[in-house]
């Protein structure tokens, strides 16, 4: 059924990968790997493929795809995504025998296409994306398959759990599961996992943001001991709520900077048109535009910069959290000592908001009003600030033990698949 239902709306499909090339979304150099084409030549030896549907997913899997590649010298490591700015980033970061490819959108055809020229030796699957006739296919050939640092929300819970029995056969074929938490753990059983762990979040074990030392020194001077505060990652609706904020904030702190790092860095012609009409007098960082005395608000419309800004500014809110997009993640923020504050909906990092907040190293902030009074009281106690930032510190530093087990895990399934 559900692959008479791709076959009928194919043209649908492809007319709605078409706008999303045409809006920026799909990377026209390469939009035929969607279809399952390769766009390289196959290395000899073993194939690691890891999927990872986007940027978070792809930075938690750079410790576990280092580590693979130091295991075996013929071995390369595949990554999928299906983003264009998580396949942008990987271009910087992959280490030395691993290479990016797109995802082939879930028809039979494209993932028979891709799993046929490719041929890896074992499939692992980051947090849970599940797509039929990738993991049935994927299993046809008698490929094992894993899924890490799987997480499950309430909603895509909710969802799977009235699909009858699929749930049950497509979660069946993973050899192993790795859950972050007792809640994810139970939620998978309950679809069907059979071997479950439950061993804390992978992105614990990733490395800090990296960072380019000659933008940082110059940002650095220029912001010359003002009081600057980083809204990240921030979504459509939640610029406004920022820029409010800073409207009232800077009569209670003389030279307020507010810097702003959009989710989607394409939105930044809208952002900077808004924030212009509404008197704030803004640099743009993808126009090469520095920070001058007198701006006071600095919108860094780049892709893979954050590690800069972090570095930068000691109090940082986190955004998608303030409007219904689930958050982002905080662990990048507090590797990096930041004091954090996010919003009310952190629904795709439920796990990681709970553990902070639970070790009370971060703030929720319900709305704009809250956003002020805290950052007001994180940028004028420095006591406070520190504070805050050193147990969200110590949350990273739980986790980072995983790494090493999982890898043991994934050589013991090779060997297996081997014998």
């Amino acid at each position: 059924m559900y692959n008479s239902l791709l076959w009928l709306t194919s043209p649908f499909v492809k007319a709605h990968l078409k706008k999303r090339m045409a809006d920026g979304k799909e990377d026209a150099n390469r939009f035929y790997e969607r279809f399952g084409e390769a766009s390289r030549v196959r290395p000899g030896g073993q194939v690691v493929w890891i999927h990872a549907a986007s940027v978070g997913e792809a930075m938690s899997a750079l410790p576990l795809i280092q580590a693979l590649l130091l295991m075996k010298s013929d071995r390369v490591v595949l990554l999928t995504t299906g983003t264009v700015t998580s396949a942008r980033l990987m271009e910087d970061r992959l280490p030395t025998g691993a290479f990016h490819q797109y995802i082939p959108i879930d028809t039979k055809e494209a993932v028979c296409r891709f799993l046929d020229y490719w041929q890896p030796q074992i499939a692992i699957w980051m947090e849970s994306e599940i797509w039929p006739n990738l993991i049935n296919q994927t299993a046809a050939r008698r490929i094992p398959m894993l899924m890490l640092n799987a997480r499950i929300t309430t909603s895509s819970f909710n969802l799977w759990r009235k699909t009858g029995g699929l749930a049950k056969k497509l979660i069946k074929k993973f050899k192993y599961i790795h859950a972050q938490s007792e809640v994810a753990g139970e939620r998978l059983k309950y679809l069907g996992a059979e071997k479950v762990e439950v061993l804390g979040n992978l992105k614990f074990c990733s490395p800090p943001l990296p960072f380019v030392k000659e933008p940082f020194s110059i940002l650095r001077e220029a912001l010359n001991n003002r009081k600057v505060w980083l809204a990240a990652s921030t979504h459509k609706g939640e610029e406004a709520i920022v820029a409010a904020a800073h409207l009232e904030l800077r009569s209670k702190l003389n030279s307020l900077l507010t810097i702003i790092v959009p989710r989607h860095p394409e939105r930044g012609d809208e952002i900077m048109a808004k924030l212009e009409e509404a008197g704030f007098n803004v640099a743009r960082r993808s126009l090469g535009q520095g920070v001058a005395e007198d701006t006071e608000i600095y919108l860094a419309d780049t892709i893979g910069e954050l590690g800069l800004f972090y570095r930068l500014c000691d109090v940082v809110f986190i955004g998608g959290s303030l409007v219904p997009k689930g958050g982002q993640n905080l662990l990048e923020a507090a590797r990096l000592h930041c004091a954090i504050m996010h919003g009310p909906d952190m629904s795709n990092f439920e796990e990681i908001a709970e553990d902070m907040k639970n070790s009370n190293a971060v703030v929720m902030v319900k709305d704009g009003s809250d956003l002020i009074h805290a950052t007001h009281r994180l940028l004028s106690e420095a006591r406070i600030r520190g504070e805050l930032a050193s147990k969200a510190n110590q949350v990273v530093k739980s986790g980072e033990s995983l790494l090493a087990h999982l890898v043991s895990v994934i050589e013991r399934e090779l060997v297996e698949a081997n014998k």
